[in-house]
């Protein structure tokens, strides 16, 4: 049996986090993943806390933020799926945290 070229962790640790979210319904597994994509500045801001049915729910600081989050909601679910796998993601919702 031939086996393909290896891959690294890096590569491989999205999808991992993406079906354990999945099969747990907890989005913070994808922590690391939505830093990455989002970067830094905007992660302090949010950060993943469900994922149900392919909606990601994504806690945020202010009304502000789900507002401008809101407004690139799509750039970033397809910003997700290219590291979690296609489909994954298939909405936000965005929801104060006020903690």
């Amino acid at each position: 049996m031939a086996r393909g070229e290896p891959k690294s962790l890096e590569s491989l640790l999205p999808r991992v986090l993406a079906r354990l979210a999945g099969e747990s319904g907890r989005g913070h597994a994808l922590t690391p993943v939505w830093a990455a994509v989002v970067g830094a500045h905007i992660a302090r801001h949010s950060a993943p806390r469900a994922l149900e049915g392919g909606t990601l729910l994504i806690a945020v600081t202010s009304a502000e933020w789900a507002r401008t989050l809101e407004a690139e909601a799509t750039s970033l679910c397809a910003q997700l799926n290219e590291r979690l796998g296609s489909g994954t993601v298939k909405a936000l919702s965005f929801r104060w945290d006020n903690r």
